[in-house]
């Protein structure tokens, strides 16, 4: 995805023993790198970059308490958590599922921006918008209403991906993104009539009710941890019979968890319950991956909720096929 993320510890040694501790990690000498690490965190205690790394080495050296020590030195280092520590701690188990650190997704999406598509569509084969696309085509068709909508919001925009699928579709597309990088490269599309630097939440609840006829979120909802609160902003935006649609990454559990790839997993009967609760009725809920993790599709969900109105969609269709399971590592 992105370089790694470096913050200087002000100290010229701690930041030479820290690139020397890379060279170690990338060549696979994992005890030397993370000695190195202690010292360099000796030198400059308020190291979050050190802390990082060395929580890291020490969680694939199977050292759980001592990369859990070190995740959280990370973050007391760097109190907007631009490294995403806290997300190792959740995913560890010895904090609960909460909000991501806006610090950490900025950054980490600022530092994407230069490659985001090359990575994300050749690397990852990442399909969302197309899925959404033909997701929002067939509950329209459904309800024989036709798909073209005067007013669209792009929640998460990224560099355009979505508008560009839905280009002849929309008459105006607002996008909105919390990586001022990402927007640079929205504007440069020329699909967006208004692009914000925003959190999507904030943004949505600043639009005006019922100004939006389509809301799209793709490959947005994986830094959402709880969706409630977009999906009811987005309930009040919409006009009555106008879509809601997204992606999501799933789990065969209950709820939410951090997967893997530090991003949110929502379960579908999470996903059926909070559209449910934001006032929205479910038009279509199918098991679709919107990318590859590892060469495998990540297992995901493609929704489409409309706001009841002019028409009532039919009952939501079946999940369909799951991804194939990840094999065990």
């Amino acid at each position: 995805m992105a370089r790694r993320l470096f913050l200087s510890s002000g100290d010229l040694v701690a930041d030479r023993r820290y690139e020397f501790a890379r060279d170690l990690q990338l060549k696979g000498d994992l005890p030397a790198a993370a000695e190195l690490l202690e010292q360099a965190i000796e030198l400059a205690p308020k190291f979050p970059s050190a802390w990082y790394t060395l929580g890291k080495i020490r969680l694939e050296l199977g050292q759980r308490e001592a990369a859990i020590a070190a995740f959280r030195g990370a973050r007391d280092a760097d109190p907007e958590d631009c490294h995403g520590a806290g997300l190792h701690l959740m995913q560890l188990g010895v904090e609960a599922v909460s909000a991501m650190p806006p610090g950490y997704v900025q950054t980490l999406f600022d530092q994407y921006a230069p490659r985001f598509e090359a990575a994300l569509v050749g690397d990852l084969g990442y399909r969302g918008p197309a899925l959404l696309f033909k997701a929002v085509l067939s509950v329209r068709a459904g309800a024989k209403q036709p798909a073209f909508f005067k007013r669209a919001i792009d929640l998460g925009c990224g560099t355009g991906l979505a508008a560009g699928a839905f280009a002849r579709h929309v008459d105006r597309f607002i996008g909105i993104d919390l990586s001022p990088r990402m927007i640079d490269k929205a504007r440069a599309t020329g699909l967006y009539a208004e692009l914000e630097v925003d959190d999507m939440l904030k943004a949505i609840s600043a639009k005006r009710e019922a100004s939006a006829e389509l809301i799209l979120a793709a490959d947005a909802m994986v830094y959402v941890a709880d969706l409630a609160p977009v999906l009811a902003e987005a309930s009040r935006v919409l006009v009555a019979g106008g879509v809601l649609a997204f992606t999501a990454e799933t789990h065969d559990g209950e709820g939410v968890i951090i997967g893997e790839g530090l991003r949110y997993a929502h379960s579908a009967a999470y996903v059926r319950a909070s559209v449910a609760a934001a006032g929205l009725t479910l038009a279509q809920l199918d098991d679709l991956s919107a990318r590859n993790e590892d060469n495998i599709p990540a297992p995901g969900l493609v929704a489409v909720a409309v706001k009841p109105g002019r028409f009532s969609p039919p009952p939501t269709r079946g999940e369909g096929k799951r991804a194939p399971p990840r094999p065990p590592t």
